[in-house]
């Protein structure tokens, strides 16, 4: 069976990735390529605010990939869709069903429990999964419900939520503009998660970060399950401006102090001279300050989950996205949460052809292409038909039709009753329809005398 050759496009707060990849018949993954479009300018906390210039990043970005060796002359007709954001949450719902005798638990009553909580979802809010914490039934705890039976089940369930306002924008900038079938969607941090964590952090407790330039969602696993996750309006961008705004520059040159000078550890920090020729101290105040604010708020999410650091989360903290390139960043986290902590890494179940992708700032948009590839991946490419084109009749060699026989060699033919070839044969045709309309003018006159 022919590989299936798979799209997906990721929109966050500061970029705008797609990228393509196959999946083999054994569910293996092969990542072909990305290409990368600024988005600060056209995103806001992961929202789209110009549908049409995120439209047209969207447009150069399938152009870009559709002209790789590997990849053309295929034509990308369908991609899969990360979802996220600054309004991205998770909210518990409960949902018990009681039965008038044992009843064998299947797969379709865990289907309606789950569509059951989906319906009683915020009204405001839209629904984009919906996965389970934690099963009851018969007041015995079942990870795995099915095939048990009971008299009643209890389920604990999770639905992740986002603003209509998300969906809308991406419909418009994805199908509606560029023509391009949503195959599905998928939240980004459950992609990540899954791609990311061991089932091990999962189980025992641990904490996903993503550190983004203007958001940073926090996600927190235990027995196994996503128990929470909340998207915080903070990220390195922040730290970035703080640098623009107190020492009068552009953006792009604080972002290129904070990678030279920042140090979120560390008051003094470690720099070339030729880097900076101010204050580098004060600077670096500036960063700290930030930083450590965006550490309070991540480690606050473990006590509105119900959770305490550092005993429930034996597993650890795993950090993705840029904002983790702070220097000292993964150091202040550890120190101030008491449980180790280490950034995120890609396995190596996936095939990567090209070495420059085995970047961990392209986790996010690896993530949704693994997604996609392990929920029955459906084929976004169309390679186009190739078609022989019709003969020329008028080409010696070429049979003519019932009683007409092709020249061979290129030579005349002996038989003087048989037709002739090219100009030759055009001219006998157009003598004929001389002839003809020689005919019926004669023809014509003869009506007009009578």
């Amino acid at each position: 069976m022919e590989e299936k050759y798979i799209a997906a496009l990721e929109i966050g707060s500061s970029h705008i990735r797609a990228a393509v990849g196959t999946v083999d018949d054994s569910g293996y993954l092969t990542l072909l390529a990305v290409e990368e479009e600024h988005a600060v300018d056209v995103v806001r906390y992961g929202i789209v605010q110009n549908v049409d210039e995120v439209s047209n990043r969207i447009k150069r970005l399938i152009l870009r990939l559709e002209n790789y060796p590997s990849i053309s002359p295929r034509k990308i007709k369908g991609v899969y869709v990360g979802i996220g954001g600054r309004s991205t949450a998770s909210t518990s719902r409960e949902v018990i069903r009681q039965f008038d005798e044992e009843t064998d638990i299947t797969a379709h009553i865990i289907d309606q429990i789950k569509e059951e909580a989906k319906a009683n979802g915020l009204t405001e809010r839209t629904v984009i999964d919906v996965l389970p914490k934690d099963f009851v039934v018969d007041n015995f705890e079942c990870p795995n419900p099915i095939g048990t039976l009971g008299k009643n089940i209890r389920a604990d369930i999770n639905l992740i939520t986002c603003r209509p306002k998300i969906l809308r924008n991406l419909d418009i900038a994805i199908a509606e503009r560029q023509q391009l079938a949503v195959k599905d969607r998928f939240v980004r941090q459950i992609s990540i998660a899954d791609l990311v964590l061991t089932g091990d952090e999962k189980q025992l407790g641990c904490m996903l970060v993503d550190f983004g330039a203007e958001t940073t969602t926090v996600s927190i696993y235990r027995g196994g399950s996503l128990r929470y996750l909340a998207t915080l309006p903070l990220g390195s961008r922040n730290i970035t401006r703080d640098v623009m705004v107190l020492n009068n520059i552009t953006e792009e040159r604080a972002e290129e102090l904070k990678r030279a000078l920042g140090d979120a550890m560390n008051e003094e920090p470690n720099f070339r001279k030729s880097d900076f020729d101010g204050d580098a101290t004060k600077v670096n105040s500036g960063i700290r300050a930030r930083a450590g604010e965006i550490v309070a708020n991540i480690l606050e999410q473990v006590k509105y989950a119900g959770y305490s650091l550092p005993n429930d989360m034996a597993g650890g903290i795993v950090v993705v996205g840029s904002g983790a390139k702070l220097k000292g960043f993964i150091d202040l986290l550890a120190e101030q949460s008491k449980v180790k902590v280490h950034l995120g890494a890609l396995p190596n179940t996936i095939r990567i052809t090209d070495t420059r992708l085995q970047n961990t700032g392209m986790i996010d948009i690896i993530a949704l292409l693994n997604a996609a590839a392990t929920h029955n991946p459906a084929e976004c490419m169309e390679k186009p038909v190739t078609t022989t084109p019709a003969p020329d009749p008028f080409v010696d060699g070429e049979d003519d039709g019932p009683g007409i026989k092709p020249m061979k060699g290129g030579k005349k033919s002996k038989d003087r009753n048989e037709e002739p070839k090219g100009p030759s044969r055009i001219k006998k045709i157009f003598g004929n329809l001389v002839k003809g309309w020689d005919t019926l003018l004669d023809d014509g006159e003869g009506d007009d005398d009578e």
